[in-house]
């Protein structure tokens, strides 16, 4: 453990916001999940909606420095693609 105030208050510090952006990174990763989901069943009005919801989960994350917007992008027009095979 650190000795000096202001490493402990960096641990402190980093442990919250590790906690919030795992958190933010598992909605992601679930929303992710369910959508592919639904394009593996070929849901294609439902896969509509969550890839909406995706891409405003991803959004968030970019604006919260959470992902670099070049990460959010790739993942976009990767599922972006797989859903426009489908139909």
């Amino acid at each position: 453990m650190p000795n000096i105030e202001s490493a402990r208050k960096r641990v402190r510090q980093s442990a919250k916001r590790n906690t919030r952006n795992r958190a933010v990174k598992s909605t992601v990763s679930t929303a992710r999940k369910t959508l592919l989901e639904a394009i593996e069943t070929g849901n294609k009005a439902e896969a509509g909606k969550l890839f909406m919801a995706y891409a405003a989960d991803l959004d968030k994350s970019v604006k919260k420095g959470i992902l670099k917007f070049n990460n959010a992008s790739r993942k976009k027009s990767r599922i972006q693609l797989r859903l426009n095979a489908l139909a």
